[in-house]
């Protein structure tokens, strides 16, 4: 039978297609944003449930991992001491409740999958002077939950400098000793010509000279002010920055060298940076795409991070 997984905070579906390319097999989705729903079920044949905080859990199909890329938010400790003396929430319930994690965790503690696959930013380990993460440890350790976790650069295997967090886990009580390590990854980065379309570009991609020279003059402020800000200016043979969601505006952090004035990656370039195939469809806008792959997954990283995860589950008898 083959592992089962639930997909939250969908987005695009990287983290669904990391997990299929393992033969494992999705039952449920769930993804707030309308334009990534479209771009979703274009690509995944289903449309992903809406707002998970709308869902019942009760409805939720049973599944072997949780999977998804939760929101990064901060947790309020003030009153905890005061709301135990009264027998309010405690634990977990207490600390997290109002954010987004605690819906996974809700949906943890009653679902029980046997483990879970949750991608963030990597300054969650910093976030909020450590008490989110701090928190984030306590909730998987009360749930019975063994945690795993690492930083991840995806310039292993694209040419972007893209740093995330994985944190991998695995229910103590069906997995005492799960003896999970996170893959080996190549020494060697790609470069940004692997990616560039081969035919010529359209010219919209390329900045009017209103917005090149403002780009000039605003690294050259900053540059006399001693900071590091302005734009990133790339060839073929550079490994970029990371790609944002607000590449759309400006296209500030990736602008390719060309003849005359630079341009932006189209949004197929921006797929590949991800690691997409060029069979992944862009339904959506420019603007829309632009959005959607600079808030998604690394889609070879995280393929790299199920399969150490899965062969921990084949070893114990789950999917074989």
């Amino acid at each position: 039978m083959a592992i089962r997984f639930i997909d939250l905070f969908a987005g695009i579906g990287g983290i669904r297609m990391a997990l299929a390319r393992q033969g494992a097999h999705c039952v449920f989705s769930s993804e707030i944003d309308a334009f990534c729903r479209k771009t979703y079920s274009a690509n995944h044949g289903e449309t992903p449930a809406g707002d998970i905080q709308t869902v019942d859990i009760a409805s939720i199909p049973a599944h072997d991992i949780l999977a998804g890329g939760f929101p990064c938010q901060p947790f309020s400790l003030a009153g905890v001491s005061k709301k135990n003396s009264l027998g309010r929430l405690h634990g977990f319930r207490d600390k997290t409740q109002g954010t987004l994690f605690f819906r996974v965790a809700e949906i943890l503690e009653t679902k029980r999958p046997i483990a879970f696959l949750l991608e963030n930013v990597k300054n969650l380990v910093s976030h909020d002077k450590g008490n989110t993460f701090q928190v984030i440890r306590d909730t998987f350790e009360e749930l019975g939950y063994i945690l795993f976790y690492k930083i991840i650069d995806a310039k292993a295997f694209v040419p972007q400098h893209r740093e995330r967090i994985f944190l991998i886990g695995f229910d103590r009580n069906r997995i005492p000793n799960p003896a999970f390590e996170f893959p080996e990854l190549p020494a060697k980065s790609p470069t940004l010509s692997t990616i560039l379309e081969s035919a010529a570009v359209d010219k919209r991609y390329t900045l009017s000279d209103h917005l090149w020279q403002w780009h000039q003059d605003y690294a050259k402020k900053h540059r006399a002010k001693g900071n590091g800000f302005g734009f990133g200016l790339v060839d073929g043979t550079s490994v970029t920055r990371t790609l944002s969601a607000r590449y759309y505006k400006d296209g500030a952090e990736i602008l390719l060298k060309q003849a005359g004035n630079p341009r932006r990656l189209t949004p197929r370039e921006c797929a590949r940076l991800m690691g997409f195939p060029d069979s992944f469809q862009i339904p959506v806008s420019d603007t829309q795409a632009y959005k959607q792959f600079g808030n998604s997954v690394v889609l070879p990283v995280v393929e790299a991070v199920a399969s150490s995860l899965i062969a921990v589950l084949n070893r114990n008898g789950v999917g074989r």
